[in-house]
């Protein structure tokens, strides 16, 4: 039996009891569409509904989920205009099209049969609310599981409340923590000082682990004196039952109260940190005078010991988290300590240099990893992004930190919230207190050059205007970019004015003008040759001129640029713009009817899309593809990868960017396949191909030319396009300007 796909994480340690409530919610999966599981705080609600997730193995709850169980973790979101992007990012769905991100939640999940595990939305009950019925309107094949400390008050909504652990879990579960902690010889979970531990924590898991991880240092009966005398002091004398959340309270500040002070500081510190932090983080933000960096590691592993801050493995490696509750105290702390501010600040200057640092690293071997990188990073890059647009004066920082982010919102499949945030940080409301700096004034005290905060703005604008093209905006595109442009000749930032000219450029070449495409493309080319300039984004600006003359029928030319670009690319360890070399390349081996050296110019580059999750670059190359397997002598498969491509297109933007230039190679591996397979069996076969998912479309790609391909051959009346203007351009080719080689340049900065 198949897996059920999905994200569910794997469990780090034994699941303990909960035998009724976990056959109660896989027979309420059964039932109904909407699900609620209710509690309070440490219960052990989030536990529970992984396990009820994890345990869909049967072949008739596969049937039902086919296409996946998903969870989606929004305690860390409080932002409502942000939910949306949350659950598209859990469900993995990558969208280049300028659709909002319901209308692409609608899309994916309308034909999609899967269940949906939504965990700590009590902070945005209302608006995840009408999300959750938005979807289950629209979505026939979803089914939600949510996780929260109220119900969602649904139609249809059935709800569960979760209570503590019976006395008989709670024992169980208090002696498997135990040993894992303390060695020695097996706790009792019979033993009277461990069932009466148990009933003074109510039962509650959390709290639970909290008392275990204590064994280390104390006794069974040593904690219950220690807890008893709390409870004692918090209710006056009263020996009487606790309500539940005062019990969680007790248990998470009397192990506070155990906690060395430097262990207390940096519970409090670690409060800020929005979603999985790693070491370095930690002792940049949290390190002081109270708590020296060489100090740091000690005493994260202490708070790891006491399961107050949980370590995890991730592909950007070693992490660490801490559970809402225990944050939520900590932050508490740090509030009464009056230096959430102060910490907040700290974090946000810590992923500003994390992303300034990401960026330059992107042009590198290191692309992959500053991929992961971001990715762990994002829910903390959302808190200091944030934090910058809610601070008065401070607008050019978000404008910075979002516009330092181009690599990761255009070249890891992010363009919906990344437009999202460049959006928010240009907003008038948002820029309208910002200082501006003129070009050689004084301001503060100080000398400023004119690239500071302005220049942080004119950076965001480019970058709004890339996005809005790969998304096909154009409107939105131009407006951003002609306003880049006009304020950077204003203020004689020629940086950000070849960046603008540059995604003109851009435009012009998707749109189909390809003498105006080359004519920009060349002007930025060459004002990056005079600047200094040397990144990933110069190398697809020669990418991008080389495929406008293939378009124009410049082979030659086209082919020198695309090898150089990938000199350089081998030289640097760059994946991300070779991807698209190899592309052009490509297109340039196919029209000279090269099959076997395009198939293999192609299948490297779909590989390094897939890595990276840029869907505009897998479709451009899965279309090319296509007519390479079809002049290969296999319209079937070639209608197959077509119709995979037809689906890929809906989450990028206008099929072919509704460019004459960029359809005319579809419609004529259309053509050709149509007339070997007849309109019925193309038909099907598109639809086969239509039905693939993108990961599976990918392998298809990769496994190469199926045995048993007819010879090539071409359809009658029909054969390659001929590079049209390729000997007429040799005869001028000595009276333009240089395409500008980034070989040629010296330095480097970072764009």
């Amino acid at each position: 039996m198949r897996p059920v796909p999905g994200n569910l994480p794997a469990e780090l340690n034994r699941f303990v009891g909960r035998a009724d409530e976990l056959a109660e919610l896989t027979r309420l999966l059964g039932e109904v569409r909407l699900l609620t599981l209710v509690g309070v705080g440490g219960v052990g609600k989030t536990r529970l509904a992984v396990r009820a997730a994890l345990s869909v193995r049967s072949a008739d709850l596969e049937k039902r989920y086919c296409d996946g169980v998903w969870l989606a973790e929004l305690a860390a979101i409080r932002d409502p205009g942000l939910l949306d992007h949350a659950l598209v990012d859990a469900l993995r769905v990558t969208d280049h099209s300028g659709r909002s991100a319901r209308e692409v939640l609608r899309a994916d999940l309308a034909g999609r049969d899967l269940l949906l595990v939504l965990d700590g939305f009590e902070q945005l009950v209302d608006p995840c609310a009408e999300l959750v019925r938005d979807l289950l309107r629209h979505c026939p094949g979803l089914q939600v599981l949510a996780v929260g400390r109220r119900p969602l008050r649904l139609e249809g909504e059935r709800t569960v409340p979760l209570a503590p652990m019976s006395d008989t879990d709670a024992a169980r579960l208090f002696a498997d923590r135990a040993r894992d902690v303390a060695p020695g010889p097996a706790l009792d979970e019979h033993d009277d000082a461990v069932r009466e531990l148990c009933r003074r924590l109510d039962g509650i898991p959390l709290a639970l682990e909290l008392a275990a991880a204590r064994l280390r240092a104390l006794s069974v009966d040593q904690i219950l004196r220690r807890i008893d005398d709390r409870f004692h002091l918090l209710t006056g004398g009263s020996r009487g039952e606790l309500p539940r959340h005062r019990t969680l309270r007790t248990a998470i500040g009397w192990s506070h109260e155990l906690c060395a002070p430097a262990e207390r500081l940096l519970w409090a510190r670690l409060s800020v940190f929005a979603g999985p932090f790693d070491l370095e983080a930690v002792e940049y933000v949290c390190a002081g005078p109270e708590l020296p960096d060489e100090s740091v590691l000690d005493v994260l592993g202490e708070l790891i010991a006491q399961s107050v801050v949980v370590r995890e493995d991730s592909p950007a490696g070693p992490r660490y988290r801490m559970l809402d509750t225990v944050r939520a105290y900590g932050a508490e702390w740090l509030d009464a300590l009056a230096d959430t501010g102060r910490m907040r600040r700290r974090h946000r200057d810590w992923y500003m240099g994390l992303v300034t640092w990401c960026e330059v690293d992107w042009f590198s071997p290191r692309q992959v990893e500053i991929a992961a990188c971001a990715d762990s990073a994002l829910p903390n890059l959302r808190a200091a992004i944030e934090l910058c647009l809610e601070t008065a004066g401070e607008a050019h920082l978000g404008q910075h930190l979002t516009g330092t982010l181009w690599f990761y919102w255009a070249g890891c499949g992010r363009l919906t919230e990344g437009r999202h945030w460049l959006e928010r940080s240009l907003a008038p409301e948002v820029s309208r207190d910002e200082p501006r700096e003129e070009p050689g004034q004084w301001h503060d005290g100080e000398w400023h050059d004119g690239e500071g905060h302005e220049g942080a703005r004119l950076k965001a604008l480019w970058v709004l205007g890339y996005v809005a093209i790969l998304q096909g905006d154009n409107t939105a595109a131009v407006r951003a970019l002609y306003e880049c442009r006009g304020e950077a000749a204003r203020t004689g930032n020629a940086l950000a004015r070849a960046y603008a000219v540059h995604r003109l450029g851009c435009l012009a070449l998707l749109t189909g003008d390809m003498p105006r495409a080359e004519r920009l493309l060349r002007a930025a080319l060459g004002a990056y040759r005079e600047l200094g300039e040397i990144n990933s984004n110069v190398l697809m600006g020669q990418a991008e001129l080389a495929l406008s003359l293939v378009f124009q029928g410049d082979l030659d030319a086209a082919v020198a640029l695309c090898a150089d670009v990938r000199e350089i690319c081998e030289e640097s360890g760059e994946r991300w713009a070779r991807s698209y070399a190899l592309y052009v390349h490509a297109y340039a081996a196919w029209t000279r009817g090269r099959l076997g050296e395009a198939r293999a110019l192609l299948t490297e580059a779909v590989t390094i899309h897939h890595t990276f999750n840029d869907l505009v670059g897998l479709v451009l190359a899965m279309e090319l593809m296509a007519l390479v397997t079809a002049d290969e002598g296999d319209p079937a498969e070639a209608a197959v990868l077509q119709g995979a491509a037809e689906r890929l297109w809906r989450s990028v933007g206008a099929p072919l960017f509704g460019s004459p230039t960029f359809g005319a190679p579809h419609e004529q591996c259309e053509r050709r396949a149509t007339e070997l397979l007849g309109p019925e069996r193309y038909g099907a076969r598109v639809a086969e191909g239509r039905a693939l998912p993108p990961a599976s479309a990918v392998e298809r790609v990769l496994a190469g030319p199926r045995a048993g391909s007819v010879p090539p051959r071409q359809p009658s009346g029909e054969r390659r396009p001929p590079p049209a203007r390729e000997a007429e351009r040799r005869t001028d080719r000595e009276t333009r300007e240089p395409a500008g080689s980034p070989g040629q340049i010296g330095g480097e900065a970072a764009g």
